[in-house]
Protein backbone atom coordinates (compact mmCIF):
# COMPACT_ATOMS: atom_id res chain seq x y z
CA UNK A 1 0.00 0.00 0.00
CA UNK A 2 1.16 3.51 -0.81
CA UNK A 3 0.85 4.82 2.75
CA UNK A 4 2.98 1.92 4.03
CA UNK A 5 5.99 3.11 2.07
CA UNK A 6 5.60 6.83 1.29
CA UNK A 7 4.94 9.61 3.78
CA UNK A 8 4.53 13.40 3.57
CA UNK A 9 7.89 15.09 3.25
CA UNK A 10 9.50 12.34 1.18
CA UNK A 11 11.37 13.58 -1.87
CA UNK A 12 9.80 12.72 -5.22
CA UNK A 13 11.05 13.19 -8.79
CA UNK A 14 8.46 13.76 -11.54
CA UNK A 15 9.64 12.87 -15.06
CA UNK A 16 7.59 13.75 -18.13
CA UNK A 17 6.00 10.78 -19.88
CA UNK A 18 4.47 12.50 -22.90
CA UNK A 19 6.35 15.57 -24.00
CA UNK A 20 7.95 17.24 -26.94
CA UNK A 21 11.21 15.48 -27.61
CA UNK A 22 14.38 17.48 -27.09
CA UNK A 23 17.57 16.10 -28.63
CA UNK A 24 20.81 16.91 -26.86
CA UNK A 25 24.06 17.60 -28.69
CA UNK A 26 25.03 13.97 -28.06
CA UNK A 27 21.83 12.71 -29.69
CA UNK A 28 20.12 11.70 -26.44
CA UNK A 29 16.38 12.33 -26.06
CA UNK A 30 15.87 14.53 -23.02
CA UNK A 31 12.78 14.63 -20.82
CA UNK A 32 12.28 17.14 -18.05
CA UNK A 33 12.47 15.93 -14.46
CA UNK A 34 11.20 18.05 -11.59
CA UNK A 35 12.16 17.55 -7.94
CA UNK A 36 9.51 18.04 -5.29
CA UNK A 37 8.17 16.73 -1.96
CA UNK A 38 5.11 14.72 -1.02
CA UNK A 39 2.61 17.10 0.57
CA UNK A 40 -0.06 14.59 1.63
CA UNK A 41 -1.37 11.07 1.04
CA UNK A 42 -5.06 11.48 0.24
CA UNK A 43 -5.79 7.81 -0.44
CA UNK A 44 -4.03 4.71 -1.73
CA UNK A 45 -4.32 5.99 -5.32
CA UNK A 46 -4.20 9.76 -4.83
CA UNK A 47 -1.43 12.00 -3.54
CA UNK A 48 -0.65 15.67 -3.24
CA UNK A 49 2.82 17.03 -3.96
CA UNK A 50 4.33 20.48 -3.71
CA UNK A 51 4.48 22.21 -7.06
CA UNK A 52 8.12 22.23 -8.18
CA UNK A 53 10.20 25.40 -8.31
CA UNK A 54 13.01 26.18 -10.73
CA UNK A 55 15.26 29.18 -10.10
CA UNK A 56 12.74 30.52 -7.61
CA UNK A 57 9.80 30.31 -10.04
CA UNK A 58 6.88 27.94 -9.66
CA UNK A 59 6.34 25.38 -12.44
CA UNK A 60 2.64 24.96 -13.30
CA UNK A 61 2.36 21.39 -14.53
CA UNK A 62 -0.62 20.92 -16.82
CA UNK A 63 -3.73 19.09 -15.63
CA UNK A 64 -4.09 15.79 -17.48
CA UNK A 65 -0.35 15.31 -18.07
CA UNK A 66 1.25 12.02 -17.04
CA UNK A 67 4.46 11.66 -15.04
CA UNK A 68 6.82 8.90 -13.99
CA UNK A 69 7.24 9.29 -10.22
CA UNK A 70 10.24 8.15 -8.20
CA UNK A 71 9.84 8.37 -4.40
CA UNK A 72 12.91 8.52 -2.14
CA UNK A 73 11.43 7.05 1.04
CA UNK A 74 13.03 5.81 4.22
CA UNK A 75 12.43 2.27 2.97
CA UNK A 76 14.15 2.75 -0.38
CA UNK A 77 13.19 3.86 -3.88
CA UNK A 78 9.64 3.37 -5.17
CA UNK A 79 8.22 4.08 -8.63
CA UNK A 80 4.81 4.49 -10.23
CA UNK A 81 3.02 6.53 -12.89
CA UNK A 82 0.56 9.29 -12.04
CA UNK A 83 -1.61 11.92 -13.74
CA UNK A 84 -2.10 15.54 -12.66
CA UNK A 85 -5.80 15.98 -11.76
CA UNK A 86 -5.84 19.38 -10.08
CA UNK A 87 -3.67 22.19 -8.73
CA UNK A 88 -4.35 24.90 -6.20
CA UNK A 89 -2.97 26.94 -3.32
CA UNK A 90 -3.66 25.83 0.26
CA UNK A 91 -2.21 27.46 3.39
CA UNK A 92 0.24 29.41 1.23
CA UNK A 93 1.46 26.16 -0.35
CA UNK A 94 1.08 25.45 -4.06
CA UNK A 95 -0.17 21.88 -4.39
CA UNK A 96 -0.54 19.37 -7.23
CA UNK A 97 -3.15 16.63 -6.97
CA UNK A 98 -2.08 13.43 -8.71
CA UNK A 99 -3.88 10.16 -9.36
CA UNK A 100 -1.74 7.02 -9.48
CA UNK A 101 -2.20 5.19 -12.79
CA UNK A 102 0.01 2.19 -12.00
CA UNK A 103 0.86 0.13 -8.91
CA UNK A 104 3.69 1.26 -6.68
CA UNK A 105 6.76 -0.92 -6.97
CA UNK A 106 10.04 -1.01 -5.14
CA UNK A 107 13.49 -1.00 -6.68
CA UNK A 108 15.29 -3.57 -4.58
CA UNK A 109 18.51 -2.39 -2.88
CA UNK A 110 19.00 0.41 -5.40
CA UNK A 111 22.02 1.72 -3.56
CA UNK A 112 23.90 -1.52 -4.20
CA UNK A 113 22.39 -2.48 -7.55
CA UNK A 114 25.23 -2.54 -10.06
CA UNK A 115 24.58 -1.12 -13.50
CA UNK A 116 26.76 -2.28 -16.40
CA UNK A 117 27.98 0.77 -18.30
CA UNK A 118 30.82 2.35 -20.26
CA UNK A 119 31.87 5.67 -18.72
CA UNK A 120 35.14 7.47 -19.39
CA UNK A 121 36.88 8.63 -16.24
CA UNK A 122 40.09 10.16 -14.91
CA UNK A 123 41.79 8.85 -11.78
CA UNK A 124 44.83 9.02 -9.55
CA UNK A 125 45.94 7.53 -6.25
CA UNK A 126 45.37 9.52 -3.05
CA UNK A 127 47.87 9.22 -0.17
CA UNK A 128 46.82 8.77 3.45
CA UNK A 129 47.81 12.33 4.41
CA UNK A 130 45.79 13.85 1.57
CA UNK A 131 42.81 11.55 2.26
CA UNK A 132 42.74 12.56 5.94
CA UNK A 133 42.81 16.22 4.93
CA UNK A 134 39.92 15.62 2.52
CA UNK A 135 37.86 14.03 5.32
CA UNK A 136 38.67 16.70 7.89
CA UNK A 137 37.94 19.62 5.58
CA UNK A 138 34.92 17.98 3.86
CA UNK A 139 36.20 18.77 0.36
CA UNK A 140 36.05 16.63 -2.76
CA UNK A 141 39.77 16.67 -3.55
CA UNK A 142 42.94 18.72 -3.31
CA UNK A 143 46.25 18.89 -5.24
CA UNK A 144 44.39 19.73 -8.43
CA UNK A 145 47.63 20.21 -10.36
CA UNK A 146 48.47 16.49 -10.31
CA UNK A 147 47.96 14.61 -13.57
CA UNK A 148 45.00 12.24 -13.75
CA UNK A 149 45.19 8.95 -15.62
CA UNK A 150 42.57 7.64 -18.04
CA UNK A 151 40.22 4.80 -17.15
CA UNK A 152 36.80 3.35 -18.01
CA UNK A 153 34.04 2.60 -15.50
CA UNK A 154 32.37 -0.68 -16.50
CA UNK A 155 29.77 -0.85 -13.75
CA UNK A 156 28.59 1.45 -10.99
CA UNK A 157 26.32 1.46 -7.95
CA UNK A 158 25.52 3.76 -5.08
CA UNK A 159 28.12 1.89 -3.06
CA UNK A 160 31.03 1.60 -5.47
CA UNK A 161 32.26 0.90 -8.99
CA UNK A 162 34.50 -1.24 -11.18
CA UNK A 163 36.85 0.38 -13.65
CA UNK A 164 39.53 -0.62 -16.14
CA UNK A 165 42.92 1.07 -16.06
CA UNK A 166 46.42 0.48 -17.40
CA UNK A 167 47.94 0.19 -13.94
CA UNK A 168 47.36 -2.02 -10.92
CA UNK A 169 46.51 -0.49 -7.55
CA UNK A 170 47.36 -1.82 -4.10
CA UNK A 171 44.49 -3.27 -2.07
CA UNK A 172 43.11 -0.72 0.46
CA UNK A 173 44.66 2.19 -1.43
CA UNK A 174 42.44 5.23 -2.09
CA UNK A 175 41.61 6.35 -5.63
CA UNK A 176 40.20 9.69 -6.69
CA UNK A 177 38.22 9.41 -9.89
CA UNK A 178 36.29 11.97 -11.90
CA UNK A 179 33.44 11.11 -14.25
CA UNK A 180 30.32 12.64 -15.77
CA UNK A 181 26.74 11.28 -15.68
CA UNK A 182 23.76 12.28 -17.80
CA UNK A 183 21.00 12.73 -15.21
CA UNK A 184 17.65 14.07 -16.29
CA UNK A 185 19.20 15.28 -19.56
CA UNK A 186 21.83 17.31 -17.71
CA UNK A 187 25.53 16.40 -17.61
CA UNK A 188 26.75 16.32 -14.00
CA UNK A 189 30.40 15.97 -13.00
CA UNK A 190 31.47 13.86 -10.02
CA UNK A 191 34.71 13.61 -8.06
CA UNK A 192 34.61 10.73 -5.58
CA UNK A 193 37.07 8.63 -3.63
CA UNK A 194 37.05 4.86 -3.70
CA UNK A 195 38.85 2.29 -1.55
CA UNK A 196 40.39 -0.48 -3.65
CA UNK A 197 38.96 -3.87 -2.73
CA UNK A 198 40.56 -5.79 -5.58
CA UNK A 199 42.81 -5.03 -8.56
CA UNK A 200 43.49 -7.88 -10.99
CA UNK A 201 45.05 -8.21 -14.42
CA UNK A 202 42.53 -8.78 -17.22
CA UNK A 203 42.90 -12.17 -18.84
CA UNK A 204 44.07 -11.90 -22.46
CA UNK A 205 44.59 -8.12 -22.24
CA UNK A 206 48.20 -7.30 -21.41
CA UNK A 207 48.72 -4.15 -19.37
CA UNK A 208 45.06 -3.71 -18.37
CA UNK A 209 43.55 -4.18 -14.90
CA UNK A 210 40.04 -4.45 -13.47
CA UNK A 211 39.69 -2.51 -10.23
CA UNK A 212 36.87 -2.93 -7.68
CA UNK A 213 36.38 0.09 -5.43
CA UNK A 214 34.03 0.98 -2.59
CA UNK A 215 33.03 4.62 -2.21
CA UNK A 216 34.33 6.23 0.98
CA UNK A 217 33.50 9.61 2.48
CA UNK A 218 30.97 10.17 -0.35
CA UNK A 219 28.53 13.05 0.02
CA UNK A 220 24.85 12.19 0.28
CA UNK A 221 23.96 14.32 -2.75
CA UNK A 222 26.61 12.55 -4.84
CA UNK A 223 25.37 9.10 -3.86
CA UNK A 224 21.79 10.17 -4.53
CA UNK A 225 22.79 11.46 -7.97
CA UNK A 226 24.48 8.16 -8.84
CA UNK A 227 21.43 6.21 -7.66
CA UNK A 228 19.17 8.40 -9.75
CA UNK A 229 21.39 7.82 -12.80
CA UNK A 230 21.11 4.06 -12.27
CA UNK A 231 17.35 4.36 -11.90
CA UNK A 232 17.02 6.33 -15.14
CA UNK A 233 19.28 4.01 -17.13
CA UNK A 234 17.48 0.89 -15.96
CA UNK A 235 14.16 2.52 -16.81
CA UNK A 236 15.43 3.14 -20.37
CA UNK A 237 16.44 -0.52 -20.62
CA UNK A 238 13.02 -1.71 -19.40
CA UNK A 239 11.25 0.55 -21.89
CA UNK A 240 13.36 -0.74 -24.79
CA UNK A 241 12.78 -4.36 -23.76
CA UNK A 242 9.02 -3.75 -23.64
CA UNK A 243 9.06 -2.06 -27.04
CA UNK A 244 8.14 1.40 -25.72
CA UNK A 245 9.81 4.20 -27.64
CA UNK A 246 11.61 6.91 -25.71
Amino acid sequence: MLSDHVIPGDKVDLTEVKSEERISSSGVIERKTYSSRVYDIVSEDEIQVNMPFIDGHIVLLEIGDDYDLCFYSGNGLYQCYARVTDRYKANNVYVLCMELTSPLRKFQRREYYRLNCILNMKCREVGDKEYNEIKQNNVSFINTDLILEDGVIVDISGGGAKFISDRQFERESKILFNFTLNIGGRMTEYSVIGRVIMSNALEGRVGEYRNHVQFVNIKDRDREGIIRYIFEEERKIRRKESGIEE
